[in-house]
């Protein structure tokens, strides 16, 4: 039963030839990530929007999970989530994180790294009313990353609140939305050999040194702040 654990070396891939060079990039990493989304999306890839978030807690122990993309602009990446959540409550003692977005489809991967912050109440209830009831009953439902006695328990409170609140649902105090600003955005393309290309924006208000790309371009960040671009051995 299951995969034999001597075959676990052997489940490999090889990746084709695509290639991605620094002339190919977008001048700044917001349009480039615009590209590759915009390019998963076409490609009907699964959830192109699902991310992998990492954060880190008080004992120093990362932890991740998967949530979904849902506001990109020149301020940063966001998602929403109950503050209360494991994520929530690590990011309030420890405000950075990362960002993996697997397009395995594409032989792609785009890492984001940086600084997170709160989004602004006014903006959180905007996105929360667009939502489909059920998500917004949910959010009430749901004590996130407490444990909970049975299904029956979620089951149950879903439909008191749902009979509580047929159409309108209050914004709930205790939910909202995170914004990443990106300090480095990694674009890795799969090539053979394993010798994929990585191409990594890094924030940089001085002019590039060591042979890197300056970038003009402005993303998470007022005040015209540029980025270079480097190279990383796969």
């Amino acid at each position: 039963m299951g995969v034999d654990p001597a075959r676990l070396a052997e489940l490999r891939r090889g990746y084709a030839d695509y290639g991605l060079a620094e002339a190919d990039l977008a001048p700044h990493p917001h349009a480039q990530f615009d590209r590759w989304l915009s390019d998963a999306v076409e490609a009907a890839v699964t959830e192109p929007n699902a991310m992998v978030l990492g954060t880190v807690g008080a004992d120093g122990r990362p932890s991740s999970r998967t949530v979904l993309l849902k506001q990109l602009d020149d301020a940063g990446f966001v998602f929403f989530t109950n503050y209360g959540s494991r994520k929530a409550v690590e990011l309030a003692g420890s405000p950075v994180a990362s960002l993996l977005f697997p397009w395995y489809d594409l032989e792609r991967q785009v890492i984001v790294a940086g600084r997170v912050t709160r989004v602004d109440p006014d903006d959180s209830a905007a996105y929360f009313r667009s939502r489909p009831h059920g998500s917004q009953i949910g959010a009430w439902a749901s004590r996130q990353s407490e444990v909970v006695a049975g299904r029956e328990v979620l089951a149950d409170r879903f439909a008191e609140l749902s009979e509580r609140w047929p159409q309108q649902v209050p914004v709930p105090p205790f939910w909202g939305g995170f914004r990443l600003v990106a300090d480095t955005v990694e674009f890795w393309q799969g090539r053979p050999s394993r010798l994929h290309d990585r191409l990594r924006y890094v924030r940089d208000t001085e002019p590039a040194a060591g042979g890197g790309q300056r970038s003009a371009g402005v993303f998470g960040a007022p005040g015209g702040a540029g980025w270079r671009v480097e190279r990383l051995s796969p």
